[in-house]
């Protein structure tokens, strides 16, 4: 069930054993209405939600009421009792004075953080009181160090970057955290068009390979992939890191082969006839977060009213995303100089899931590219197994403290249900990636499972 459901409607469960939907037809019809909202409309909904549930504390109570005497007498009924528009008003402009107002937040000019990027030319931000200055930046270690000397409050950051940062990997540990993953999927493979005919990864022996950074779900998923094709990634081919705003023009110049990348670049380098898409991220795991809502724990607690602020912004804008008809004008909003700087027909095709594939092909991939913000401790466990895979971090590792104090889900299920939002009922779930189950509970296992890696 979405967390947007109307909760006046006899039909909607506003709870469920998974946290999610009671039905596929329940799941379509919750996701119908969540693309259907949009600013005010969206905050009212929550509030409504929160008031529903306190008034019925058992899901059956309010559905019989509701049938019983219809949803406009309902809603008129609780209005008389309960002042709605007033509550809407308050939860709009949040629970407390914001700390500060003047924000800085640093972002990488790709799809993933669409989200952040949109937040501010659709007024997201302006909503909730916010003045804040989104700061195109060129690389992924400018955006670690730039958050690190709190020249930018928050970031748009890879997913692995907070927990790389709080363990002290690749930089000096300092505690980081995400509550709202940016984008789920959205990644490819992109090969130069030299290897069109070289569609087996066995045939990539030798190959150089760019990823946006050490520490991205790119580099781990890329690896991932060779290695089950047989291929040793620091042995049979190069890896290198290249900001992703360098990776067409290195594919061009014949620098690389090929790279796993973030969009808008796959489809760049379609659109610019350098490259070919050989297949798209959610291929080898449907859902699989990319990019996160990042900041330093003392960001978040010496600024809670502020960050609360800014994660509202994000999840109205994250919300808004999801809309299929919604794209288009994502797009128009987000591909010009300041944030993307890249031809809208190409930001479209990321964003619609109708693209071409530089083979020739026109494909319709709705889900391509997601939006969904729960950070599920599960994702940041199977990270870190696979920083141990390859050697990023030595010893032994605590998982669940690691996860759990990283990827807050046990603060963004607080944030959903003070805001009347139905959050997951748990913080971790398996899912499968190539084929293969990984259970969050037994890390060390599907570590010791891998025949290629460094562990």
């Amino acid at each position: 069930m979405s967390i947007f459901s109307d909760p006046f409607s006899a039909k909607i469960r506003l709870r469920s054993n998974c946290g999610q939907h009671s039905s596929a037809a329940e799941h379509e019809a919750a996701q119908s209405t969540a693309e259907s909202l949009k600013g005010d409309a969206l905050t009212a909904r929550v509030v409504e939600q929160a008031v529903m549930r306190a008034v019925f504390p058992q899901d059956s109570m309010r559905r019989r009421f509701l049938q019983a005497v219809g949803a406009p007498t309902a809603m008129a009924a609780l209005s008389s009792v309960f002042p709605l528009a007033a509550a809407t008003e308050a939860f709009a402009q949040g629970t407390g004075k914001l700390e500060k107002t003047a924000v800085k937040v640093g972002f990488i000019p790709i799809t993933c953080a669409t989200p952040i990027i949109m937040a501010d030319p659709m007024g997201f931000y302006k909503k909730q009181g916010l003045d804040v200055e989104v700061v195109k930046t060129a690389g992924w270690a400018v955006i670690r160090d730039k958050t690190l000397n709190k020249e930018y409050d928050a970031a748009h950051m890879l997913s692995p970057m907070p927990i790389a940062i709080s363990m002290g990997v690749g930089a000096a540990a300092q505690p980081y955290t995400t509550t709202a993953i940016e984008n789920i999927n959205g990644q490819a493979i992109t090969l130069a068009m030299k290897h069109k005919d070289k569609r087996d990864p066995k045939q990539w022996k030798g190959f150089k390979f760019a990823v946006p950074f050490d520490y991205s779900m790119h580099n781990y998923l890329l690896r991932y992939y060779l290695a089950e094709h047989g291929l040793d990634p620091d042995r049979d081919v190069q890896i290198r890191s290249v900001p992703p705003p360098e990776m067409v023009a290195n594919l061009r110049a014949d620098n690389i082969d090929g790279f796993l990348a973030p969009d808008p670049v796959n489809q760049r380098a379609v659109y610019d006839g350098v490259g070919f898409i050989h297949l798209l991220s959610r291929e080898l795991w449907d859902g699989h977060p990319c990019c996160a809502f990042a900041a330093s724990k003392e960001f978040v607690t010496s600024n809670p009213n502020t960050y609360g602020a800014l994660l509202r912004a994000i999840m109205e804008a994250t919300a808004y995303a999801q809309k299929p008809e919604s794209r288009k004008e994502i797009a128009a909003a987000i591909s010009t100089p300041n944030y993307l700087n890249q031809p809208v027909t190409v930001v479209e095709q990321v964003l619609t899931g109708t693209f071409a594939d530089g083979l020739g092909n026109v494909k319709k991939v709705p889900d391509r590219i997601g939006f969904d913000p729960f950070p599920w401790e599960s994702f940041a466990v199977w990270i870190m197994t696979q920083m141990q895979r390859w050697g990023q971090v030595k010893g032994d590792i605590d998982y669940q403290k690691v996860a759990s104090a990283v990827f807050l889900a046990t603060d963004a299920k607080r944030l959903m249900t003070e805001a009347g939002l139905v959050a997951p009922t748990t913080s971790t779930k398996s899912f499968v990636v190539m084929g293969k189950t990984f259970d969050p509970s037994a890390p060390k296992q599907y570590l010791d499972s891998f025949a290629i890696r460094r562990a």
